[in-house]
This record gives C-alpha cells, structure tokens and sequence, in this order.
C-alpha cells in the first residue's frame, strides 16, 4: 500500500491531506484499464552510491523491480472530465483558486460544464492542473501513475523500441498542434495502451522527483552530477534523448501549471500475493 498526498474537495482552501491507495486484484481491470505485469526496468537516472549505481558484467546499471499495476487504456477525454466536474462543483473553472491551478485552467472549454463542440468530445482533456489530476483520479477510486509505472507502461516490454524511439523524436520535433485528436486512434503498444506517445503529455504521482540539471558552482563543468534530493545521479544512457526530454519537462513544471498539450490518465496498484 502507497501513501499519497492529494488534495480533496476540502482543498479549496489548499489544505494537503494524505490518502490511501488501496491495492486491486487483477480482476479490476475492467474494459477501461490494462494490466501491465511486474517487470524489471532500468532506471533512466541513477543515484551515486545506490545499489543501481553499480556496475552489472555488461556495464549497464541494474534493474529495479517494478510491481504489477492498472493503467487507464487512453487518457482521460475531455467528456470524462465533464462528468468529473459536474458532481465536484469546486473544480469547474469558475471556482477554481489560484493555489490549485493557474489562470488558463479549462480556458478552452464552452463553459463550467461543457467543453464546447470545437474540440472532440473524446480527445483528451488538457489545461488541467497536478491537483486537478490527482483529484479526478482519487473520484475514480485510482492514483496518477508514478514516473516508474508511467516509464514502465511507456517501454511496452521493450518490444520495437528503435522505432517506438524514432517515433518518439519525430513528434518532438514538430510543433503542438489544436484541436487534439480523439483518443485511441493509434495503434495500441504491446500492452494494450493507447497514446503514451505522440498526443500529449501526461502528468505523473511524483511529476518533480527528478532534478535534471548539472550542479556546477564547483568545477564549472557540464558533465558533473545531477541533484535530486540527497543525493547525485547520473544517466544511464546520455544518448537516450526522448527519455531525456520526458524528464526535463517534468522538472520544469509545478503543480498548478496548465498547458494545452498537457493531460494524465490514471492507474492502480495490484494486490500482492
């Protein structure tokens, strides 16, 4: 069982509460959500001096253990957000504090209530802030997906990976594009889940765990050590760039930001035998 902070209805007045997340059996999974099984992954970055940092006989960084867990198929639509604010009033557009989100929260949207006929109703909802996110998630009885499960969910059992890369930096190098096409019109990866690449970007638990940057008021060097925490880390793959860019941009954004490129998906962790 993990112990998350999220804000609830209450949080208007942007009190943090902690919550639990409730593990699932298998059988939960519904039509909505996919399985993705338990599986060792490596760690983009790795801490100095943590058992990952060491060195296997082929000189990549051991795996970590990642556990079974639920994941949303596509990411949640703007017609499943709708619904979302309608019975939780305090998180339509005209209520919304500036703690919990800022000023372009939903502003592509008709109206509290209805996001307009401009946009497919079953693309995916974007101009949502972290707290928005979480909140709709905890409605749903799920949890956003930790970067390890999101990464893990993204990697597909490594199946295709050179293209799944290629096509990865193909999307990064155009420009975003509006209106945002309806979800799961793409092929599925070998998981079963639609659009972790190519749409959006999606919002995770632990969005800002990683600090990518260099720490250089010592040497001046560009090579030293990222920071994240206590302690320094270093990539396992410089050439990994699309991996990469998923990490910036998570550490560039704060909680209460909104972006029209930005949505989440929801996920649950399995119960363990």
């Amino acid at each position: 069982m993990r112990i998350r902070t999220a804000l609830t209805a209450a949080a208007a007045s942007a009190a943090a509460v902690v919550t639990l997340a409730m593990p699932v059996p298998a059988s939960a999974a519904g039509p909505d959500m996919v399985l993705v099984p338990a599986g060792q992954q490596q760690p983009f970055f790795v801490t100095r001096g943590s058992p990952a940092s060491a060195s296997s006989e082929d000189g990549r960084s051991p795996s970590i253990e990642v556990p079974a867990f639920l994941m949303d198929r596509t990411p949640v639509t703007r017609r499943q957000f709708a619904e979302f604010v309608r019975e939780q009033a305090e998180w339509r557009r005209s209520q919304m504090t500036p703690v919990l989100a800022d000023p372009h929260y939903l502003e592509d949207w008709a109206s509290d209530l209805g996001a307009g006929k401009s946009v497919p109703a079953d693309a995916p909802v974007t101009r949502v802030s972290w707290f928005a996110a979480s909140a709709y998630c905890q409605w749903k009885g799920k949890e956003l997906p930790t970067v390890d499960q999101w990464e893990r969910a993204a990697a597909g059992g490594g199946k295709d990976a050179a293209a799944t890369r290629d096509k990865i930096l193909r999307w990064y190098s155009r420009p975003g594009t509006e209106p945002l096409r309806a979800v799961g019109r793409e092929a599925p990866n070998a998981y079963g889940l639609h659009d972790l690449h190519g749409l959006i970007w999606e919002w995770t638990l632990d969005f800002n765990s990683t600090l990518v940057s260099t720490e250089n008021r010592d040497s001046g060097a560009k090579d030293d050590p990222l920071f994240c925490g206590s302690g320094s880390q270093g990539a396992a793959d410089p050439g990994d760039y699309a991996t990469f860019m998923r990490y910036a941009l998570r550490n560039s954004l704060k909680a209460s930001y909104t972006t029209g490129t930005l949505g989440f998906r929801c996920a649950k962790e399995m119960e363990r035998p």
